[in-house]
């Protein structure tokens, strides 16, 4: 939390505690161990602003009605040195406190003093943590689903940051295994077409357009040189042409959504470094691989099962979730992309950080419980490997779901939509809902520019503060640094809501950062927003009286300070004029 909060909760639990051994030295409360209590805001701020069940929670201890408590406690407290002003007694025992004005202009002075560093905070004590998002399969276009997993991972590290936390960015690229094999194998088959038309294509193969182009591209450079040529070798030529440029796009899109990514870690390092093969020799020598049909298997079944009963579950319930074992190399002697995978994450973790956070879409949900186990079966810490799972996404145009792009006539890649909504507008409402819930993104809405689009709602806020400068400025009015009883004049409910606001968002920072949701980020600058536009439309900063004139700019400025920190962190632009 920010530092005046801090001192107000420190400086309250002190005193409540006094409090209750002051009470039981007067005989007001008998002798008895003074309970643990919680300090909290409560929900309507006309009822105090901050609040505590101590006497609740002392009910048990001194065998008394918890209103009798808290009476002792009102009587009791000492609030003189603190930044409170009263206490009172409510209800069945439920103690409110009001804070002093002067905690009002400390937060503003707080917000001042820190500038964009205010928000920051110690709580991720510096503790490495990956967070690994998109990693879209090279052999295609990115998607929708990339599009938010993209926006929801890159505000996430930066929430984590915030936080206190040694964040690092990256992005798997999976070139090589069975889905390589398919490309190459489409590609041929695609080249081959357009010399001899009644070449079958495979079954299983990638049927979007993008490969036939890749395909035609190919041609127009080599012509009919690969005809002659053995399938593998045909094959390696097409793909060692078209995965690379497919990577390029790829990290051409993602800068274009400002994402940058301290890595782009390649599947075939692992291949080539033989990591693969050092973890499936780990399994087979800890006991956990056999074959079968001439592959070799892991055994998902007993590892997770063991886990499972270790946690408290029935063998029925486990049975419930139908848990099979899983091919580690086929029979034809290719490992699979699930032994890829415990690789990586074995990787991630010999790298040394404490914590790996994927940002995976929902239809992954069934291999979450099976990476985590094989972590513990290779002696890593699978609760240390955190699963993000996403929902789908719906694109929706005029009250109706979107399929293909009206330029292309194709399926909607993510450049699609970089190319007709704006950065800032995608970035900012693919994070206004929760990772687990299903979403319709409004292609109006996105591109609309008034108050209805959440982001330049929010951008309006902070060019609104912008423009009261520069008018005032205009008219002679400079900000200047204001004494903190100059501060302590606004005392108006709307500048105390706008204050209270303020000062939450370290807690909201770490909350987001807690429950890996960064959504409650844009909630909260969205309410800011909402807040001053409603002190801006109830109160004149430009008074009658200087010194409040003065307070007030310098809550202009602290609003628009928070805004740009948040609109920045987010890597939304926060223009001046609008």
């Amino acid at each position: 939390m920010s530092k005046t909060s801090a001192q107000a909760q420190i400086q309250l639990r002190e005193a409540i505690n006094k409090a209750f051994e002051k009470a039981m030295e007067q005989g007001l409360l008998p002798q008895a161990q003074v309970p643990e209590f919680i300090i909290e805001a409560p929900a309507n701020r006309a009822n105090g602003d901050l609040a505590s069940n101590a006497a609740m929670a002392g009910a048990r201890v001194f065998r008394m009605a918890p209103i009798k408590i808290a009476q002792a406690i009102v009587d009791s407290i000492e609030l003189k040195d603190t930044l409170f002003d009263r206490c009172e007694a409510a209800g069945a025992g439920f103690l409110n406190f009001f804070l002093k004005a002067e905690y009002f202009a400390q937060v503003i002075a707080e917000i001042e003093e820190k500038g964009a560093d205010y928000g920051n905070s110690d709580y991720g004590q510096n503790k490495k943590y990956m967070v690994e998002f998109v990693s879209a399969n090279p052999t295609g276009p990115m998607h929708m689903g990339n599009a938010r997993g993209g926006a929801l991972g890159d505000c996430l590290a930066a929430v984590l940051q915030k936080a206190g936390y040694d964040v690092y960015r990256e992005f798997y690229v999976n070139d090589a295994g069975n889905q390589i094999e398919k490309f190459a194998n489409s590609l041929e088959a695609r080249y081959l077409q357009i010399y001899i038309p009644d070449t079958q294509f495979p079954e299983d193969g990638y049927q979007g357009g993008d490969i036939t182009d890749l395909a035609k591209e190919f041609a127009e450079i080599h012509g009919d040189k690969f005809l002659s040529e053995e399938s593998d070798t045909r094959k390696q030529a097409l793909v060692d042409y078209a995965l690379p440029k497919n990577i390029a796009k790829m990290q051409a899109d993602m800068k274009k959504y400002r994402i940058e990514y301290d890595k782009w870690f390649f599947e075939s390092e692992l291949h080539n470094s033989g990591k693969v093969k050092e973890v499936i020799d780990i399994l087979t020598e800890k006991g956990l691989t056999y074959e079968k049909e001439g592959a070799l298997w892991y055994k998902n079944i007993q590892i997770l099962t063991e886990k499972l009963l270790a946690q408290g579950k029935t063998q029925d319930e486990i049975d419930k979730l139908e848990l099979k074992d899983d091919v580690l190399i086929r029979a034809n002697g290719n490992p699979t992309y699930f032994a890829a995978d415990i690789a990586y994450h074995k990787d991630k973790f010999d790298r040394g950080f404490d914590t790996c956070i994927n940002i995976w879409g929902a239809d992954h949900h069934g291999h979450v419980m099976r990476m985590k186990g094989a972590m513990d079966a290779i002696g890593y810490n699978g609760d240390k490997l955190d699963i993000v799972l996403m929902q789908l996404v719906k694109l929706m145009q005029g009250g109706e779901i979107v399929k293909m792009s009206k330029r292309t006539g194709k399926a909607i890649q993510l450049s699609d939509l970089l190319d007709e909504v704006p950065v800032d507008s995608t970035r900012f409402m693919f994070n206004t809902r929760e990772a687990n819930t299903q979403m319709d993104f409004d292609l109006d809405l996105a591109v609309t520019q008034d108050n209805q689009n959440p982001v330049y709602y929010v951008q309006y806020a902070h060019a609104r503060i912008c423009s009261i400068f520069r008018n005032l400025e205009a008219d002679g009015v400079t900000k200047r640094n204001c004494t903190t009883q100059e501060l302590m004049l606004l005392k108006e409910t709307e500048e105390l809501e706008l204050i209270h606001h303020l000062a939450a968002y370290t807690d909201e920072i770490e909350s987001a950062a807690a429950a890996y949701d960064p959504t409650r980020i844009t909630r909260y600058v969205t309410t800011l927003a909402t807040l001053f536009h409603k002190f801006y439309n109830a109160h004149r900063v430009k008074c009658g009286e200087e010194s409040l004139t003065q307070a007030r700019l310098a809550l202009c400025s602290a609003v628009r300070s928070v805004i740009k920190n948040v609109l920045t962190m987010f890597s939304v632009s926060c223009p001046e004029k609008m």
